[in-house]
């Protein structure tokens, strides 16, 4: 009878060139995926609350116009950080890190600059759902955004040239800022453009009168 071992064979082509997923990759994946499914759950639930008759649409604030670019700015900064240190130049990747971190924190203090503006035209969190879901979306945002900065600083306090970590851990800031970037455009779109009667004519129901 014919036998064959597989002891100290080599493993198949190709897959000694496929690195193993880091643990900090895949677990931000997953957050991704939760906060991404969280976002949809309030957009969901804020399209569906126009449908009450009590709902008064709000106009956006213009500074939401200067976050939305600064938030541009830092997920750039943060791709370029990343790819300068594929390439080993650390000094450049360490101010792009820090660039597109300042950027971030800037994003924060333009949205509250917002929230100020709106309160001075006496739009508070109450009495309106509209109000109500502005302040709660962009709460969110910005929560998700600290959370990012957390991991920014950690990242820069450890920054250390010719370190796969160091580069590693850019590139995971990198991509959670595209992230934040991407759910920003949806809600940025969500509370600037969507009204009743579109929602109205993507359910297929009536706009309350």
């Amino acid at each position: 009878m014919n036998t064959t071992t597989t002891v100290g064979m080599p493993p198949p082509i190709g897959a000694a060139l496929r690195p193993a997923p880091h643990a900090g990759s895949i677990g931000l994946w997953a957050f991704i995926g939760v906060a991404s499914a969280l976002f949809a759950l309030f957009i969901t639930a804020y399209a569906m609350r126009m449908q009450s008759g009590d709902w008064v649409q709000i106009a956006m604030p213009w500074q939401l116009w200067l976050s939305s670019a600064v938030l541009v700015a830092g997920s750039a900064l943060l791709h370029l950080a990343g790819r300068a240190a594929r390439q080993s130049r650390w000094s450049g990747a360490r101010a792009l890190l820090l660039a597109g971190g300042l950027c971030a924190l800037a994003f924060v203090c333009v949205q509250l600059w917002a929230w100020q503006a709106l309160q001075s035209a006496r739009v508070s969190p109450s009495g309106n759902p509209s109000a109500s879901f502005f302040y709660l979306l962009t709460a969110m945002h910005g929560l998700h955004v600290l959370g990012g900065l957390a991991a920014w600083g950690k990242t820069l306090r450890r920054f250390q040239p010719d370190s796969d970590g160091t580069g590693r851990a850019i590139a995971l800031c990198a991509r959670y800022w595209h992230f934040l970037l991407a759910v920003w455009a949806v809600l940025f779109a969500a509370l600037g453009w969507l009204t009743p009667e579109i929602v109205a004519y993507i359910c297929g129901t009536e706009v309350p009168k």
